[in-house]
């Protein structure tokens, strides 16, 4: 699959139990695409900014300073991989000054690869088949 974004080709990951569910993720502007379920729907998130669109990473024996931001696939945007690593319910505090400056600098850079033609709500289209 390639990104609707950016061009770029994805990278993808099996979820869930039901038959296809998988997530499709772009490594360059990190578009996600959620493909599958019970009525095999694909959903496109909008663009989120910084401020919204991370959450904090978290992990058995992670160190809570500096705080990360979890991207996709069990990382951090500054890079760590871990397998019990994951998205917490919380939002990844950016402008805090425990945030991980490595995590603000990728989270920034991703932000500016987003086209300003694709940064409104109705710019990447959902399907949802429903027979």
């Amino acid at each position: 699959m390639v990104c609707d974004v950016c061009g770029t080709p994805m990278v993808s990951e099996r979820v869930g139990s039901g038959p296809g569910e998988e997530v499709w993720c772009c490594p360059w502007c990190f578009a996600f695409t959620y493909v599958g379920g019970e009525y095999f729907a694909v959903c496109r998130p909008p663009y989120l900014p910084v401020r919204m669109r991370w959450e904090r990473a978290v992990a058995d024996g992670l160190a809570d300073r500096p705080v990360h931001a979890y991207g996709a696939f069990r990382a951090t945007l500054c890079g760590i991989t871990r397998m019990d690593l994951s998205a917490s319910a919380y939002p990844w505090p950016h402008r805090w000054e425990s945030a991980c400056v490595t995590c603000r600098e990728a989270a920034e850079a991703v932000d500016a690869r987003w086209p300003a033609g694709m940064r409104h709500g109705e710019a990447r289209a959902s399907v949802r088949n429903s027979a």
